[in-house]
């Protein structure tokens, strides 16, 4: 159920063109591209469409018993790092940052975009296999820093039977396993971290955990604790 395409301008556009013209997409359907001319991430961000990359998209139905469907980036967060952490050495590790990051060190690895579209939720994903950005004030790595990057088709199939497997734990066991093992697979708690978007004052804290609905808790420096459900989240030394 794996669809490749040698160029587009964005795989996550394409599957929502399709579902806005009448077209069934079924779940676990992946579109991914050699190369995305308009590929978007957060706040409309271009992602780097380096070849040997990872860009694709599939689509989730969630259903009426379902956990909430923003829930999905951290399914999809989970699922990418455990295909990524066997091509990594033990250290450094590869960690989760809330809602949607995968990191190694403090540079970004892979990005995850949600998209809804009726009833129907569209996940992209990015991931540098072999070749990984220069973003002024940012950090970034890929895979191939640490030796052969993974072949992006072997890759694609691995991501997409983890995906499949996440959302049966998830539609089985519910939200609270999967913030479990998702903060098991995250930055340590008391991980200095600073929120904010573009332009803003960011809100400086250290991290506390999740809520039982995913949202992210901030422990500030007078004790207090924010609940932050949406927004540009760093590490505090990567700000």
């Amino acid at each position: 159920m794996i669809e490749s395409v040698p160029e587009t301008g964005s795989t996550n556009a394409d599957l929502a063109d399709r579902l806005r013209a009448g077209e069934f997409v079924s779940e676990g359907a992946w579109l991914i591209a050699d190369r995305q001319t308009a590929g978007k991430g957060r706040l409309g961000r271009t992602w780097f469409d380096g070849h040997g990359n990872f860009m694709g998209s599939t689509v989730v139905r969630p259903g009426s018993g379902d956990p909430p469907p923003a829930s999905l980036a951290l399914l999809c967060g989970l699922a990418l790092h455990e295909v990524v952490s066997p091509l990594i050495p033990s250290r450094p590790a590869a960690v989760l940052k809330w809602p949607n990051d995968l990191m190694i060190g403090p540079a970004k690895l892979a990005g995850i975009l949600l998209e809804r579209v009726g009833e129907a939720v569209i996940v992209g994903i990015g991931v540098n296999l072999a070749k990984a950005p220069q973003i002024d004030g940012r950090a970034t790595v890929s895979l191939a820093s640490f030796g052969l990057p993974p072949d992006r088709d072997h890759f694609a199939a691995a991501l997409a039977r983890q995906v499949e497997l996440e959302l049966e734990c998830w539609r089985s066991f519910g939200l609270d396993n999967l913030i479990r093992r998702w903060l098991a697979a995250a930055h340590p708690i008391g991980t200095p971290l600073a929120v904010g978007e573009p332009g803003e004052v960011p809100l400086e804290g250290q991290f506390a955990g999740l809520t039982a609905d995913g949202a992210l808790q901030l422990r500030l420096a007078d004790g207090s604790a924010r609940v932050i459900h949406a927004g540009e989240v760093r590490l505090a030394e990567d700000k």
